[in-house]
């Protein structure tokens, strides 16, 4: 089977476990027998090894993709410091753009694979300057969204407001997982129902509470590939 299947992985907010979510997926389609990549083409929080700044979250996915990719393709533009990104790039004397980072992403997507996922950094309105936000970049790139929501008090008004501003802009919600990052959360079923009911797009997966030490692998058995390995 050969695919060319491409999507944009976004987030409700900062650590709703987008990475976690990308690196399932891949897993998921690479058992399946498909041809994977990833890229991060923005991240700011990194530490330096062999003199080189190193994304944790770029990292992973470069682990659980199955094409091989330098870690300059995958992560093109990195920061050290853990803040929003225009901040750290101002900081640094940089200034970003979305054309910049869609230049950098279509390269590396030239190469041949069945599933590519570019991810996010934070939310979708996250700026990149004083104009563009990383939507801008998923509008270049002309990419459907998998939305990532963080479940935790809150994430009914963040998912709305994400798939609302998701639509407004334009591109298609390709779907959506249910990723459970706070186990104490009142009311699960609750939330996830009215999730379910009021976003229009196809629920991928609901990832139990796995704890800071979960895995790929840990993720993929709980997501659903289908709805984007479809024609």
């Amino acid at each position: 089977m050969s695919l060319r299947k491409r999507y944009f992985i976004a987030g409700t907010d900062t650590d709703a476990g987008k990475t976690l979510v990308a690196c399932g997926l891949l897993v998921a389609a690479a058992e399946r027998g498909l041809r994977t990549m990833a890229l991060k083409p923005l991240a700011a929080g990194a530490e330096r090894v062999d003199q080189q700044l190193r994304n944790g979250d770029a990292l992973q996915l470069m682990a659980a993709m199955s094409e091989s990719l330098s870690y300059e393709q995958v992560n093109p533009v990195v920061f050290a410091e853990p803040i929003a990104p225009h901040i750290a790039a101002e900081r640094a004397g940089r200034r970003l753009t979305a054309g910049q980072l869609a230049g950098f992403c279509r390269g590396a997507m030239m190469r041949s694979s069945d599933l590519l996922l570019v991810e996010g950094a934070g939310g979708w309105r996250v700026p990149l300057n004083q104009r563009e936000t990383l939507a801008d970049l998923a509008l270049a790139l002309k990419l459907p969204v998998v939305l990532v929501v963080g479940m935790k008090l809150g994430c009914i008004n963040h998912a709305l407001l994400t798939v609302e501003a998701i639509r407004n802009d334009g591109l298609p919600l390709a779907g959506w997982v249910a990723n459970h990052i706070d186990a104490g959360m009142a009311c699960p079923e609750e939330n996830l129902a009215s999730l379910r009911s009021l976003i229009p797009a196809p629920c991928l997966g609901v990832v139990p509470p796995l704890g800071s030490q979960a895995v790929a692998s840990d993720v993929s058995p709980y997501l659903d590939l289908s709805p984007l390995l479809a024609d």
